[in-house]
Formats: C-alpha cells, sequence, structure tokens
C-alpha cells in the first residue's frame, strides 16, 4: 500500500503544474558533509585508479579468501558486467555516454540534496567514485581493468574496486530509500516514521483546506 503510495505521489508530481516553480526553489545543499564526502570519493577513486596501475605493473596474483575471493592480474572486460555488450562496435562508445549521463544526474542530487540524506549523500559519493574509475578505462583503454576474482553463486566474477563501490553505494542508497530516511517507503526508524506521520497529517489538512475553500466557492454562487 505505501508503495503504491509512492508511486501515485510521484505521478502527481509530474502532472502538478507547480512543479516548475518548486525547482526553482531548489538550494545548492553543500555543507561540511558534503565536502568530506568529496574527499572521500577521490579517495575511492584514487584507491581504484592505483590499484590498477599496480596490479598491471607487479603481475598480482594470490588467494585472499580460498574459494571466494582471489586476485588475478590481467583480466579485462571489454563490456560491463558479466561481460554485457563485450562483443558489440558500439558497446564502449554506448557504456561512456551512459555513464556520463548517470554522472550529471547522480552529481545533480547530490548538488542539491539537503545535507540530512547522509546516508544518501554517502552512496552517491561511492557510486561516483566507481563510475568514474571505470569511466576513465573505458576513455582510455576501451576495456575495464579486472583483477579481483569473486565467487558468485559458484562461478568467479572478474571486477575492481571501482565495481565495488558501485555495488555498495547503490545498496546503501536501496536500503536508505527503503527504509531509513524520512521519505523512505517502508520507514522503520523512528525519524522516517515520524515523517510519514508529518506528511499524511499535512495532505490530510492540505485536503481539507481545498474542500473549505471548495464549499465557500459553492455558498458564494
Amino acid at each position: 500500500m505505501r508503495l503504491l503510495n509512492l508511486i501515485d505521489n510521484c505521478a502527481r508530481l509530474i502532472y502538478d503544474y507547480t512543479m516548475i516553480e518548486k525547482l526553482k526553489k531548489l538550494k545548492i545543499n553543500i555543507g561540511w558533509k558534503s565536502l568530506v564526502l568529496i574527499g572521500v570519493c577521490v579517495v575511492l577513486l584514487l584507491i581504484d585508479l592505483l590499484t590498477k596501475i599496480f596490479e598491471e605493473k607487479y603481475g598480482w596474483n594470490f588467494t585472499v579468501i580460498p574459494h571466494f575471493i582471489e586476485v588475478e592480474s590481467g583480466s579485462r572486460n571489454p563490456g560491463c558486467a558479466f561481460s554485457f555488450l563485450a562483443d558489440s562496435s558500439w558497446g564502449q562508445p554506448f557504456l561512456i555516454a551512459m555513464t556520463f549521463i548517470l554522472l550529471a544526474v547522480i552529481i545533480t542530487v547530490f548538488v542539491f540534496l539537503p545535507e540530512k540524506f547522509t546516508l544518501l549523500k554517502i552512496a552517491i559519493s561511492m557510486i561516483t567514485a566507481g563510475a568514474i574509475g571505470n569511466l576513465v578505462d573505458r576513455i582510455a583503454f576501451r576495456e575495464v581493468r579486472d583483477f579481483v576474482g569473486v565467487n558468485m553463486f559458484g562461478s568467479m566474477v572478474s571486477c575492481n574496486f571501482a565495481d565495488f563501490w558501485i555495488v555498495f553505494g547503490t545498496i546503501i542508497a536501496v536500503i536508505d530509500m527503503l527504509f531509513i530516511n524520512e521519505w523512505a517507503v517502508f520507514p522503520l526508524t523512528k525519524k522516517a516514521k515520524a515523517a510519514q506521520k508529518a506528511r499524511e497529517q499535512a495532505e490530510i489538512e492540505e485536503k481539507e483546506k481545498k474542500q473549505e475553500s471548495t464549499d465557500d466557492k459553492n455558498d458564494a454562487e
């Protein structure tokens, strides 16, 4: 039911002609938390790029966790996850273009998102670092340098730190939007539940005001 309410609210926003005015009121929200997270993003990006350089230079080949995580240099992926689009001639241009679009969207969200959405901003900073890390590879080498093998359901999947940042960031974002922040679909925290009740109360009051306004117009006629 809450998911349906969220979809309904999104639909209303799309058709709400006052949305343009609301967008004009958006403010840039870059406080000290955001500045720290920008620094974290840079550090994560450097970790990804430096590990790729070192694995090429030194030819890493060792086991981290037997039968689960292994490091092996030399793996290259011209596609994206699970080698999707690897054999397509237009795969790289498409992936590069999509990455730029994704970065434009999530960076815009990061800039305008209020500081109180800390977890979501953490997730965005991680996803941004991962996306830029793999984007550098695609532009420079037309393939992504993978060197970490992870056992996924019985088969080894090659990846890199950029992939880890993207996956972990996405998981954090989904958990935050579903359960934690004040716009959570299924609020579990006290803060999220209180925010939901406040929104519901505000909606009730708004409906009552509209009804009163309609009644007044009818009486006047």
